[in-house]
């Protein structure tokens, strides 16, 4: 089973973001990593994503050029 790589980016997903993140965990194929790419929001949205505790998960925090 090859691995796939989801990546998702975050910015002001805080209402939306922990919905997203188990529909993703509840996927039949489980040979993938969730990279959660963390692009400064300035909501709550990286601590939500924290409350997940799965050896599948990355977050990967990067400023944005402005």
């Amino acid at each position: 089973m090859k691995k796939v790589s989801v990546i998702m980016p975050v910015y002001n997903v805080e209402q939306y973001v922990a919905e997203t993140i188990r529909s993703v965990l509840a996927q039949t194929y489980s040979n993938f990593e969730l990279l959660i790419v963390d692009d400064q929001s300035p909501d709550r949205s990286v601590e939500v994503c924290r409350q997940f505790h799965d050896p599948r998960i990355q977050i990967i925090h990067q400023k944005i050029a402005v």
